[in-house]
């Protein structure tokens, strides 16, 4: 992931300092309104201003290629907004204070895309992350990043359900197969090599844990509802009244508010047009 947008300058008040800009302005000479900034970096930005701060609608394009097109708020990322990275990659969904936060969809540069929460710019909470290699996906709980808690991972003929750690399965759970069954069972995760060590070796390097799979019985398909996990969240990130409400917009809003988005960004364009 490219973290490009943490580039932005945050302060554009003195103009002689930091580049030139040419649209509205308050009585007290800040920026405020429609303007379009062309900063000493490189970096543009054209949209709406509240005193003096990127606040509202806006598109902010980087000279690196990057592009972030959405809502400010005191010249942070925040509300429904969508962030083009260099790589390739898109980010398109609910920020808070600059960070990724509530739902959004990322489509990664390998193709590959998550569709869930999100919390400090973290896939944290429930979501879906698509292999587009090999068509497989996981659908289940995330907490910081990682695959951890009740989940599904769905292939093309079979899929297995339980709980994970990290990329692993973990602990009980089940396979379930096209051709009408089901394998139960349970992981156990074991140092690669535990169970070939030569005696009288000293203790190396920590090995990494590799899943254990231990079948237990195979019975006829059964009704299955997995439990949703409570998902905590990070303790050292901040919250705010704004990043509540926020954390689990529905995925068929996100369409509506960027047509609604685009909308009233041309119209805000046009009339910056016709008052410069």
């Amino acid at each position: 992931m490219s973290e490009d947008d943490s580039e932005e300058l945050e302060e554009e008040e003195n103009l002689f300092r930091l580049g030139e800009y040419e649209g509205e302005r308050n009585e007290a000479g800040e920026r405020h309104g429609y303007g379009k900034a062309i900063l000493p970096n490189g970096d543009r930005y054209e949209g709406q201003y509240e005193h003096g701060k990127r606040h509202g609608k806006g598109i902010y394009k980087f000279k690196n290629g990057c592009q972030y097109i959405g809502h400010y708020q005191e010249n942070k990322k925040h509300g429904h907004g969508t962030f083009f990275y260099a790589d390739g990659s898109k980010y398109e969904g609910n920020w808070v204070n600059d960070e990724r936060q509530g739902f959004g969809v990322y489509h990664y540069a390998n193709n590959d895309t998550y569709t869930g929460q999100w919390f400090a710019g973290q896939r944290h909470g429930r979501g879906t992350y698509f292999y587009a290699e090999t068509g497989s996906k996981y659908v289940g709980t995330w907490i910081n990043g990682q695959q951890q808690g009740t989940g599904e991972l769905i292939h093309q003929k079979h899929r297995y359900q339980g709980k994970f750690m990290g990329k692993n399965p973990v602990g009980p759970g089940k396979y379930i197969f096209d051709i009408g069954c089901e394998q139960h069972g349970e992981y156990e995760l074991k140092r690669r090599g535990e169970m070939g060590e030569v005696e009288g070796e000293e203790e190396e390097v920590s090995k990494p844990l590799d899943p254990l799979w231990k079948a237990k019985k195979i019975t006829p398909l059964t009704f299955y509802t997995p439990p949703l996990d409570e998902v905590p969240l990070p303790t050292e990130a901040q919250t705010s009244e704004a990043s509540e409400n926020v954390l689990a917009k529905p995925e068929e809003d996100m369409e509506k508010d960027k047509e609604r988005d685009q909308d009233d960004f041309n119209d805000e364009e046009k009339k910056g047009k016709n008052e410069i």
